[in-house]
């Protein structure tokens, strides 16, 4: 579970459960605050743009989404310098083929697929290609879920002032008969709608896009060092080599703190 989002969520939610109750502590109620027509016209048009944006085969992996937003299982930069080293060190040391008991404990899928063709001998540059293939394929994956969440950011206010409209014509035609209470209850639609579209983008859809954005630009990195680390070891390099060819992915003080401890 990825605390960082957890916090996140949960601090959202108190600040608008909190500031919805200093409203009511100061006369007004938790009904205002509803709108079925808003309701309908935000959400149910948000849902029926996505649908009309993206192929059905990428709606199901909303869940996948989601999930990819709470948790995040990938291995850091450190860990990954810190597993290409002692690999890359162990293949020296005992030959690549002392590998392929190691490959069959790596829980990267991405990692082991590339260290298995090293140890079978395949050669270098098949290996390069194969594994920037996968890397291709899943950034495409990828922005799959941001595009699902942008969509959302962008038609999610889009929809909330198109039902504050209808409420204002339904309140300036009501001008002339209708009464106070028909007047207030359809500028409260119009305003309850813009405020289910304005959370719905940047409580929501928004943050949510992004961290998607800044996993799988981490990701693309972790896999692009696991494959320069795959390269290495199938060269015969010195395991100091590698170890400095997977520094230069690091942040440097992140880099200082590997060096120290290696």
């Amino acid at each position: 579970m990825d605390k960082a989002s957890v916090i996140g969520v949960i601090l959202g939610i108190v600040v608008c459960i909190g500031t919805g109750f200093l409203i009511v502590s100061h006369g007004g109620s938790w009904g205002m605050f509803w709108s079925l027509k808003g309701v309908v016209m935000v959400f149910g048009g948000t849902i029926s743009v996505v649908f009309m944006a993206m192929p059905m085969d990428k709606l199901k992996q909303v869940p996948s989404y989601v999930k990819r937003f709470m948790s995040n299982k990938q291995m850091g930069l450190p860990e990954t310098v810190e597993k290409m080293a002692m690999l890359s060190d162990k293949a020296r040391r005992d030959g690549i083929l002392a590998l392929e008991n190691e490959v069959e404990q790596l829980e990267d899928p991405f990692l082991q697929q590339g260290l298995k063709m090293a140890v079978d001998g395949s050669d270098a540059h098949v290996i390069e290609t194969t594994m920037r293939m996968e890397i291709m394929a899943m950034q495409e994956r990828h922005k799959s879920g941001k595009k699902f969440f942008d969509l959302i950011k962008l038609y999610g206010p889009g929809y909330g002032l198109a039902a504050t409209l209808i409420g204002q014509i339904g309140m300036f035609g009501s001008l002339g008969t209708g009464g106070v209470e028909e007047l207030g209850a359809m500028l409260a639609v119009a305003v309850t709608a813009t405020l289910y579209g304005t959370l719905l983008a940047n409580a929501v859809a928004g943050p949510m896009g992004d961290k998607l954005s800044l996993r799988s630009g981490e990701e693309i990195l972790s896999k692009e060092m696991m494959l320069q680390g795959v390269l290495s070891i199938h060269a015969g390099d010195n395991p100091r080599a590698t170890f400095e060819k997977m520094l230069a992915f690091v942040p440097r003080q992140q880099r200082l703190r590997l060096k120290a401890a290696a």
